[in-house]
C-alpha cells in the first residue's frame, strides 16, 4: 500500500506549492525543530493590494538567538501585529467574492495568536488545508522519534521520519535536488518522487495576474474551486484567467 509523505517547513499563510504538496500527501510533517532561516518564509507573506504586492510580516525575536530553531521562535510581543496583518487583509479583499466565508475564521486566530511563531504557523496552515478540503494526517517533527541528526545530516533525519511513518514514497520540492540523496532513500525502499510546479492563473483583483503570492489570495479570490485551482484539475471555471 502506498504512502506518501511531505515534510515541508511551516511557513506563514503559505503559497500555492505548499497545499499542491499537502494534498498529495497521505501524511504531511512539519519541519519545525530545523534552524530558523531569517530571511526565509517562515514569518512573511506576500497579498496583492491595488497599489501592488505587499508584505505580511510576523515579527520575532532573533537578537542573540542566532541558532534558535523553527519551534523555539517566539513573536515579537511587543507588536501590533495582528491588528495590521487583518486591517490589510479586509482592505486588499474588501471585494474579493469569498473573503467574507473564511477571514472570521483567520481574524480570531490571528487575535488570540499564540506566542510561539511555529504554533501560530502551524494552526494557521491547519486551518487553510481544512477549507481547501485537505485531509492527510499531519505531525510535528518535534513530536517525533527520528530525532535530528548530528553532523547536519539531513537524509538521514527526512529517512528516519520517513520510516518512521511507513513511507514507500517521500515527495519533495524540486530545489531540493541539490541536496538529496535520492539512492539512500530507494536502498530504505523508499521512492523519491519531485513535485515540479507549475503555477496556475486565476481570477484576481487589481490589473494582470500576479503569481507566487499567499494561497490566501485564491481562496479569498476563487473560494470553493482552490483547491482544484491548485492541483490544476479543474476544467471548467468561469472565474479563472
Amino acid at each position: 500500500m502506498t504512502c506518501r509523505v511531505v515534510v515541508l517547513q511551516p511557513s506563514y499563510l503559505p503559497w500555492l506549492g505548499y497545499f499542491d504538496q499537502m494534498a498529495r500527501a497521505d501524511k504531511f510533517v512539519f519541519y519545525d525543530d530545523v534552524q530558523y532561516d531569517k530571511d526565509g518564509w517562515r514569518n512573511r507573506n506576500r497579498i496583492k493590494t491595488a497599489q501592488g504586492p505587499s508584505w505580511l510580516t510576523v515579527p520575532v525575536l532573533t537578537t542573540g538567538r542566532f541558532a534558535q530553531t523553527i519551534s523555539e521562535v517566539l513573536i515579537d510581543p511587543n507588536q501590533p501585529w495582528p491588528r495590521k496583518h487583518i486591517r490589510a487583509l479586509r482592505e486588499a479583499y474588501a471585494r474579493a467574492r469569498y473573503t467574507n466565508d473564511y477571514l472570521p475564521d483567520l481574524e480570531a486566530l490571528l487575535s488570540s495568536a499564540p506566542p510561539n511563531l511555529a504554533d501560530l504557523t502551524i494552526s494557521i496552515c491547519r486551518m487553510m488545508a481544512r477549507w481547501l478540503g485537505i485531509g492527510c494526517a499531519t505531525y510535528q517533527s518535534s513530536a517525533m522519534a527520528a530525532t535530528p541528526s548530528s553532523g547536519g545530516d539531513r537524509n538521514g533525519r527526512l529517512i528516519a521520519i520517513c520510516q518512521e511513518l511507513g513511507a514507500t514514497h517521500y515527495l519533495s520540492g524540486a530545489a531540493a535536488r541539490s541536496y538529496l540523496d535520492v539512492d539512500a532513500f530507494l536502498r530504505e525502499n523508499i521512492e523519491v518522487e519531485w513535485q515540479d510546479y507549475v503555477h496556475p492563473a486565476y481570477g484576481q483583483q487589481f490589473g494582470p495576474f500576479m503569481p507566487y503570492l499567499s494561497t490566501i489570495d485564491l481562496i479569498f479570490n476563487e473560494g470553493h474551486f482552490s483547491l482544484d485551482i491548485i492541483l490544476n484539475t479543474l476544467t471548467n471555471h468561469g472565474h479563472a484567467v
